[in-house]
């Protein structure tokens, strides 16, 4: 089971790749994590990118990621978080492994800019939340690692529509890519926690 959850930013999509992983026994992989995850020549590598301003390279993420699907908990299935974001990026993921399915988390833009409004995140270990949908145990505190939660400066309106249009012109087109599954992501967690199982398990 190889997949690629897909959908504009405050859709849920990683929050809802950590629950079906868990759920189908297969892992996640968002390539946030796999950044923030790097030690040695690599990390150096990465840094080296994001120091000098710049995006980090296709073909680093890709031998990143190539590295991490050879993994032991790769073996029954993954899901990929956050990549591949454009048409060039999947064909470069077609060299390394065949994708079964893409589930598209659709929202609406309206939906996504009021979503990331209320979004706060870890510092340290990126888990995801919303103030007024999905908030922590404890306010300004991080359920996972304890560690301080913070609002990023681009979570605003004008910030988010730009990220739309990024999305729709680049992201987007992989739709037609691959074998695409539609699912609402406006409804409650668990009731798209359930969509995608019921889907997975009648292709699966």
């Amino acid at each position: 089971m190889k997949l690629i959850f897909v959908g504009p930013q405050g859709c849920g999509k990683g929050t809802q790749a950590k629950i079906i992983s868990e759920k189908m026994g297969i892992a996640h992989i968002s390539t946030g994590d796999l950044l923030r995850g790097l030690s040695g020549e690599l990390k150096k590598e990465a840094d080296s990118f994001m120091l000098a301003g710049k995006l980090v390279p296709d073909e680093f993420i890709i031998k990143i990621l190539k590295q991490r699907l050879m993994q032991k908990d790769c073996a029954k299935g993954f899901i990929l978080d956050g990549f591949p974001r454009n048409i060039a990026q999947a064909k470069e993921l077609d060299k390394i492994t065949k994708i079964d399915k893409v589930i598209e988390i659709h929202i609406t833009d309206e939906q996504a800019i009021e979503r990331v409004s209320y979004r706060i995140s870890c510092k340290n270990c990126g888990a995801v939340y919303n103030e007024k949908t999905n908030p922590p145990k404890h306010k300004g505190i991080c359920d996972k690692c304890n560690s301080p939660i913070v609002k990023r400066a681009d979570d605003n309106e004008e910030a988010m529509k730009k990220r739309l249009e990024t999305y729709h012109k680049e992201t987007k087109p992989i739709l037609s890519h691959y074998k695409t599954i539609r699912i609402n992501g406006e409804q409650a967690i668990d009731k798209v926690t359930e969509d995608i199982s019921r889907i997975l398990r009648s292709e699966f």
